[in-house]
């Protein structure tokens, strides 16, 4: 897919850089990035997690064998081009997190219990990356779905509001607004910092009569102030500068949702432009499933009502038919990654991708064993890792050793217990 910038790399990477020294967020010492050298913006590290709702069938989906030189099973076959490009995990998932299709407000989170009357949600790791590192580029994330709810999740615990439509993903990332919205896009963020300076004007006032903890929850307060000052600064000064152009016609949406396939490669396809662009670097794409019949031949019973199968052999077969379309919509989007380069490598070598879902077993909403796949992003690939699937290992390791190949001095996120075993950097 051609692609012509609206201003050279050269340019580009100079704006960045100056953004990064202006615009830094105060960090805490513990969750610093560590420097990179003189070519940090030739090193792009990027992260995409893709959460399957309803499951995906394992018996299909995870190999016999672990190690390297396992052999690939039926939907790991679909993608077999990238062997040696991603590494498959089971026996791993978030402990106590329980809850069924709940349990997918955790899948990027690792929160206990999603259904209890007391559960309040924390920052998800795209979230996390995107505080810390997301002023390098216009979008600091994106958070999609092809269909409702989304996967992403603020440090305050409040869901991140998820795009279904393509064309106003497109429109985002790629459409200059006239200079009337622009400059009333400016006002309202001018209003926003003035709105912020007057809260923390009153807090500073209070600072004096509290206690000692109540200071320190105010300092907190601070930070995130100051945090949200600068992402308003960035995002003030990104209204003036170009877009990216793109050779590519704006897509036209997919508005029936039995066109699950298709509005699944439009979310690819507008994920692989974002990151091609350098728009954002970290995203996220939920496909929560439909109660309705997918439009797939050989197909006639709902996606949702399959996944409930019970171990019916008719409803297993017409359900791999699906899930096999899911995954080759995956490989579609892993080749573009690869077909893509930058800074003499590939998108896919700079580009984490995680691809799972939060169940198990969706037919009887069993949260354990999760299938997952990680692809790309710098990693020793071409292997199964095979953890216990009674005594299940905590998927949030993973989540640390990811962090950290972005640059994140972290060694723990929620349930874990240090970085994946077996999971090394190239």
């Amino acid at each position: 897919m051609a692609m012509q910038m609206s201003r050279t790399n050269h340019t580009r990477r100079s704006f960045l850089r100056a953004s990064g020294v202006s615009l830094g967020l105060p960090v805490l010492e513990s969750m610093q990035p560590r420097a990179f050298g003189a070519n940090a913006s030739d090193v792009r590290k990027r992260m995409v997690a893709v959460n399957v709702e309803l499951g995906l069938h394992g018996p299909n989906m995870m190999p016999a064998q672990s190690g390297h030189g396992y052999e690939l099973s039926p939907y790991l076959k679909i993608l077999e081009r990238f062997r040696n490009d991603f590494t498959y995990i089971s026996g791993a998932s978030h402990p106590e997190v329980d809850g069924g299709h709940a349990s997918r407000k955790s899948f990027l989170t690792g929160m206990r219990h999603p259904l209890s009357a007391g559960f309040k949600n924390s920052i998800s790791i795209d979230q996390l990356a995107a505080e810390r590192l997301g002023t390098e580029t216009r979008f600091a994330s994106l958070s999609l779905t092809t269909s409702s709810a989304g996967i992403s999740w603020s440090r305050s615990g409040v869901e991140i509001p998820a795009e279904s439509r393509p064309s106003r993903v497109f429109k985002k990332l790629f459409v200059e607004g006239t200079s009337a919205e622009k400059k009333l896009t400016v006002e309202r963020l001018k209003k926003g910092q003035s709105v912020l300076d007057a809260v923390a004007e009153k807090a500073r006032r209070m600072q004096g009569r509290v206690s000692g903890r109540d200071r320190q929850k105010l300092e907190q307060y601070f930070n995130s102030v100051r945090e949200a000052e600068k992402r308003l600064v960035k995002a003030e000064e990104w209204e003036q500068h170009p877009k990216p152009v793109v050779d590519v016609k704006e897509p036209r949406d997919v508005l029936d949702a039995k066109y699950l396939i298709e509005r699944l490669d439009l979310m690819y396809d507008m994920m692989h432009l974002a990151i091609q662009t350098d728009s954002t670097r970290f995203i996220t794409l939920s496909d929560p499933g439909r109660n309705l019949v997918p439009a797939i031949t050989g197909v006639d019973t709902d996606h949702h009502m399959l996944s409930h199968h019970a171990k019916d052999p008719e409803k297993i077969a017409q359900l791999a038919i699906v899930e096999t379309a899911i995954v080759a919509a995956l490989g579609r989007f892993l080749g573009k990654l690869a077909d893509s380069s930058e800074a003499q490598h590939s998108l896919l070598d700079q580009t984490m991708v995680l691809f799972g879902s939060n169940l198990g077993n969706a037919s009887n909403h069993d949260t354990r064993n999760m299938p997952i796949l990680l692809a790309g992003g710098g990693f020793r690939h071409g292997q199964h890792l095979a953890f216990d699937q009674q005594d299940n290992y905590p998927l949030t390791n993973l989540f640390v050793s990811m962090l950290q190949q972005l640059g994140f001095e972290i060694d723990t996120f929620v349930s874990s217990t240090g970085t994946m075993t077996g999971l090394n950097p190239v």
